[in-house]
């Protein structure tokens, strides 16, 4: 659940791991689901599999959130079953996928009661892109932000105190969504911007009929302690 408090000057974006910052190319981005750390863990994941030997390996990949008293993890994970001898190009396409597949589900577990009483988080404006341009920091450009364009702090809080919390803007796929300067466009609305062509260079893997990829575990949930917990995840 991003808050007011947490909004930073983008131009130190490629300086910082956490914090909220408003960008004129994607608007709204949470820099800490933007770290990339889980994509990392993933490709290894996937090239581990690849150095197996085993025909066939198992690959999981999973969303998490921590309840307000730091005490329990839970959230949701899937399992793929992917045939060895996977290309470079193919190993990404199959995380990038995992990826978008297991955020909308994540996002859902957020959207759904009871959580949605404590936290706005389901399908907020910035969580999906912020996600996406993670994935973008490993596999194409680790500081994109020039490209990105970062507003200044006080710009970014004129947005955020004129359109109100992005928790309440809510963006249900990967596409930006924007907020015009509200001083230079009066009556202007959120609207969905295009994602920049960094950020369009891997096609996500969707042939699972030839037996390349399957699901083995399409939908998981888990539980576990927020600290040094054994239950998969990212």
């Amino acid at each position: 659940m991003s808050k007011r408090s947490e909004i930073v000057d983008g131009r130190t974006s490629s300086d910082r791991n956490y914090g909220l910052i408003y960008t004129e190319v994607l608007g709204w981005i949470d820099l800490g689901h933007a770290q990339g750390d889980d994509i990392r863990t993933l490709l290894r994941a996937i090239d581990a599999g690849e150095a197996s030997g085993q025909e066939r390996y198992d690959v999981a990949y999973s969303q998490s959130m921590v309840d307000p008293t730091m005490t329990l993890k839970m959230g949701k994970f899937i399992k793929w079953r992917i045939k060895r001898g996977r290309t470079y190009a193919e190993r990404r396409s199959i995380a990038l996928a995992m990826m978008m597949s297991l955020a909308m589900k994540f996002e859902g577990l957020q959207a759904s009661f009871p959580i949605n009483l404590v936290t706005d988080s389901g399908f907020s404006g910035e969580d999906l892109v912020s996600d996406l341009l993670g994935f973008y920091r490993v596999v194409a450009i680790q500081n994109p932000f020039q490209l990105l364009r970062p507003v200044r702090k006080d710009e970014a809080l004129k947005r955020w105190d004129y359109y109100g919390k992005i928790g309440s803007w809510k963006n249900h796929g990967f596409t930006p969504l924007l907020f015009p300067d509200p001083e230079r466009f009066r009556h202007a609305r959120p609207y969905k911007g295009m994602l920049p062509a960094f950020m369009r260079t891997v096609t996500p893997w969707t042939d699972f009929s030839s037996g390349i990829v399957g699901i083995a575990t399409a939908n998981g949930n888990y539980m576990d302690s927020a600290r040094g917990g054994v239950l998969p995840y990212a």
